[in-house]
């Protein structure tokens, strides 16, 4: 692989993190585009082992300028940085418009100014809304069930757009509900382990019904790296995804299976989405990605989940358990 300078958007987040790791053990001169904030903190990249081979950016995914500045000497970029919990959506729609919308906007206007050969825009799955059919192949429609997932749309079409109207080489990656080390308690996995990890048996969660295809953070990245080297997905969406469905009552009993510990569910009103807005079933169809790349899942969702219990287990203090995250 030919080692060129790379840009990671949201490069201190989750997912973010892990593809920044990963690209550096490639091989890649990658440049990570952080948030700027007064006390430096760079996110899950701040201890990184690879650190010192990361130029660390820091800056505002909705400010023109620093994403120009950002950008000078690369050849591609992963822009990943967006603001992504769907509860706090309801609270500040304008927030997601401007950092989701905005935000793509100013990675693709500076990447097609800059030439740039390779801009890979990530989606996600809410984009579909509840199944009109399974699974969900990339040819569902789209319907925007929240303001976060009615801010990805726009985003998608606008970074689609950039392709036909200036042929600007854009890979859109809508991956399903990956989860893994690092990834926050406003995600429905994390919830549920940090609570049986603190010894609460009476688990507090929202609705226990809604299906979702759970892919493992390493099995997601890979899927970055795989649909961003394949020229015949320019200008096209791919699915990133395990292809099966487990509820979230199953879920929390198969995670409290894996800690061998008994538990009760209870669902609390203010951690259930309005009722026309709730996501009633995900099931990935990833047959495109798996005929036009060489990717497939490494994980089984038992083995991810207890990479994932393992990781919290060892850093259960980012994270509280009795408190709602948004």
């Amino acid at each position: 692989m030919t080692a060129h300078k790379v840009l990671v958007t949201g490069a201190g987040g989750f997912i973010g993190s892990h593809l920044t790791e990963k690209l550096v053990e490639l091989g890649y001169d990658v440049r990570a585009f952080v948030r700027y904030n007064s006390s430096s903190n760079w996110g899950w990249l701040e201890n990184s082992p690879y650190l010192q081979k990361i130029e660390i950016h820091s800056g505002d995914i909705r400010d023109y300028d620093s994403v120009r500045k950002a950008m000078q000497g690369c050849k591609e970029v992963f822009h990943l940085a967006a603001l992504i919990g769907i509860p706090y959506s309801y609270d500040s729609p304008l927030a997601y418009l401007k950092t989701n919308i905005e935000g793509t906007y100013n990675i693709l206007e500076n990447a097609r100014l800059a030439n740039l050969e390779n801009v890979v825009v990530t989606s996600t799955s809410e984009t579909y809304g509840s199944a009109q059919f399974v699974p969900i192949s990339e040819k569902h429609p789209l319907v925007g069930q929240s303001p976060y997932s009615a801010s990805k749309i726009a985003a998608d079409q606008l970074s689609l757009s950039y392709w036909l109207s200036f042929q600007l080489p854009v890979k859109i990656v809508r991956p399903f509900n990956t989860y893994g080390p690092r990834q926050s308690s406003r995600a429905i996995i994390p919830t549920i382990i940090s609570q049986v990890l603190s010894g609460n048996t009476n688990l507090n969660l929202g609705n226990l019904t809604p299906t979702r295809d759970l892919t493992f953070v390493s099995d997601t990245v890979d899927g970055f790296i795989k649909i961003a080297g394949a020229k015949k997905l320019t200008g096209e969406v791919t699915n990133i995804g395990n292809g099966a469905e487990i509820s979230v009552k199953e879920l929390a009993m198969t995670i409290a299976r894996l800690c061998n510990v008994k538990i009760k569910l209870q669902s609390s009103a203010e951690r259930k989405r309005p009722s026309r807005s709730e996501v009633k079933r995900l099931f990935c169809d990833n047959g495109k990605i798996r005929k036009n790349t060489k990717w497939r899942p490494n994980y089984s969702l038992e083995e991810g989940l207890l990479q994932t219990i393992n990781w919290i287990k060892q850093n259960i203090s980012c994270y509280k358990p009795d408190h709602y995250t948004k």
